[in-house]
Order: structure tokens, then sequence, then C-alpha cells
């Protein structure tokens, strides 16, 4: 077996772990920090919308040795507007394609004629295409529509499938993943297209898959937790985390790797730069979506569902227990990941725990910790 491999075992097993759960506070620190740049880059900087959704025109050149900086300057110029000048294939000798939003077709053939000859082109080579602001409009209205039936499908599901504590959380952690993919967009100038779009309501089932497979573990391994008193609702909640994380890194590499390819070397390397369109927000939001399903949604699930009244006395009960065991010196092991509460004594003795309380783990067998009290 790998490394790697042996790692995820020994995680599911809870023989490692890490206590992800009661470092929350630094992950939620973090993610406002995040979540702040992102708005105040958007608010400072804006998105740079493209023309599909301004109007506009776009003209293709044939192959010319103009650099893409003197072709901008030119188009800006002919049409007193600004514009956006991305190199199709690479060389000195390539083709152009020039963005010029807030024209209309009168002021199109004009800036054609001048395009064609500041670049020293014929006029008839230089061929444009018009798109007006209202079909933009409308592409920006089908998304927001759609992007808001999406959400509160999801929430309803959550809902029914589990609880509305973990709706929320799931809710707070999507939100979470489209404004730091919106702020990054709009931190570094990528233009925004229907592409983007696409990109943005994709991300959405990546995250959500990634938060439902450690809800569905901890819905299972928190049936009955209040009939025991060796561990509490958060202790189960980071040991569900712990057991999936192998599971979400492999799923969340396999899925960067492509768009990875997209991006910095269809986008970057070979200049195909209207992949960028589309390929950022797959990676930012599929990174993003990893981050929050370990690091936001499930310990908000756990910092909601110990604020019930029976969990907040089960946590008492369980670091009183913590307590007694200390001063008396034991140190019983945790069960393991296959445990079940049902034939759990109300006394049983309290689990050792790591760090912030996270349980340890005891070996498989009748139910009873293998070690032994000293």
């Amino acid at each position: 077996m790998s490394k790697l491999g042996n790692l995820g075992a020994r995680l599911h097993r809870g023989e490692v772990g890490y206590d992800f759960v009661g470092n929350r506070k630094i992950w939620y620190g973090l993610s406002i920090l995040i979540t702040i740049t992102a708005i105040v880059g958007l608010a400072v900087r804006g998105l740079n919308m493209g023309i599909e959704f301004q109007g506009g025109a776009v003209f293709n050149t044939p192959k010319t040795s103009v650099s893409v900086s003197q072709a901008q300057e030119y188009a800006e110029e002919a049409s007193g507007h600004d514009a956006i000048v991305q190199k199709l294939g690479s060389g000195d000798d390539a083709k152009l394609r020039i963005q010029v939003s807030g024209i209309d077709t009168n002021q199109a053939d004009k800036v054609s004629a001048e395009l064609a000859e500041k670049l020293g082109v014929d006029e008839n080579d230089v061929t444009g295409e018009l798109v007006g602001p209202s079909w933009g409009e409308q592409i920006a209205n089908k998304a927001w529509q759609g992007l808001g039936i999406f959400l509160v499908l999801v929430v309803i599901y959550l809902a029914i499938a589990f609880e509305w504590r973990m709706a929320v959380a799931a809710f707070v952690a999507l939100i979470h993943d489209i404004t730091i993919t919106v702020g990054i967009y709009a931190l570094v100038g990528f233009e925004v297209t229907p592409g983007t779009v696409i990109g943005l309501l994709t991300i959405l089932g990546y995250s959500l898959y990634d938060t439902v497979v450690v809800f569905d573990s901890l819905k299972e391994q928190t049936k009955d937790i209040t009939k025991q008193t060796r561990w509490t609702y958060s202790d189960v909640a980071n040991r569900s985390i712990n057991s999936t994380l192998v599971r979400s890194i492999n799923t969340t590499v396999v899925a960067l790797l492509p768009v990875a390819g997209l991006l910095f070397i269809g986008g970057g390397f070979l200049g195909a730069g209207m992949l960028n369109d589309i390929s950022l927000s797959l990676f930012v939001g599929l990174a993003a979506g990893a981050y929050s399903s370990i690091f936001i949604a499930t310990p908000l699930v756990a910092d909601l569902k110990e604020r019930e009244p029976q969990l907040k006395a089960l946590r008492k009960r369980v670091l009183a227990k913590r307590a007694q065991a200390a001063t008396q010196g034991e140190a019983p092991e945790a069960p393991a990941a296959d445990d079940h509460y049902d034939d759990e004594p109300e006394d049983a003795a309290p689990a050792v725990v790591g760090p912030r309380n996270q349980p340890a783990s005891r070996n498989r067998g009748r139910g009873r910790p293998s070690g032994k009290r000293r």
C-alpha cells in the first residue's frame, strides 16, 4: 500500500488526525481575511465585464507583426474606448483579436478601417462582429436566476436529507466559494464572459460534493451520540473530516490537474487567452470548495449543533469525565471508526483526547478499550 493510502486508512481508523474543529477560529479568521480582500478588490477595481455583457465589437486581424500593446493603443485611439487585445497563436507574426466595448455599427466600420490602416493590412481582411448589450443583459439575468434556483434547491435538499444546520453550513460555504472566486477575477483583471458564468455554476457542484461526503459520515457517526459520555459532537465531527480527508484531497487534485493545464499551459504558455475565462473560475472555485468543505462547513455545523441543550449538556459531562480521568491518571482509548453507541453505558470512561479534546483511537474488538487501566 502506498504511503498516502496507508495514511488514509490510519485517518479513517482514527489512529492519526488533525484537530480541524478545535482550531476552527483560525480557519474562520483566515476565511474572513480572504473574503474581505476579495470584496475590497471587487469594490475598488470592479469586474472586467466582457463584450457579451457590455456590447461592442470584436475585430479579428490577419497575421501581423504589430505587438499587443501597440495594437491596443491603435484601437483605443480609433474608437475612443478601452480595448482588449489578445494574440491568437504564437510567434512574431500572429493574428490578433481586438475587443472594443461600447461602440455601435457606424463606429465599428470607422474603427475597422483605421485599424487596417495602422496595422498595415487590407481593410477587407479585418473582420468585425457586433454584440448588443441587451443580449449580455439577458445572459446575466439567466445566470443569476440559475444561481438562485440552485442555492434554494440545495438548501431544501440538505435540510431534508440531513438537517437545517447542515443546510445553513453548506450555504455559507457556497457563498464563501463564490465570493472568493469573483474577488479573484476582480483582483487579476481577467475578463468575465459567459464561460466564466458557466465555470461559477460548475464549481458549486464540486464544492457541494465534498461537503455532502463529510456530512454523510457525520450523520452516521453521531447517531445516538447522547447515549454516551466519551466524546462530544465536535470530536466526532473532527473524526468525520479526518476519515474523508484523503478522499477529498484525491478528488480535488484529480479535478485541478486538467483545469491547471487549461489555465497555465493553454491560456498562459500557448497564448489561448479565451481559455482563461472558464479555467480561472474552475481552478479557484475547486480549490476554495475543497477548503470550505473541510475548514468551514463541518466546523460550522459543530458550532451550531453544540448550541442545542442536549449536546451542550453532553459536552459538559464529557469534559467533566475527562477532567476526572486526568486527575485519577486513567487513560483509556477512544473507540474505532466502526463502533456504535447502542451498547455504550452511560457511565463509560472518558476517552483520551489529543489537542483540543480530539479523541484518539483504539483497537477493534468487542467494543472495549484494548489498553489496560493503570
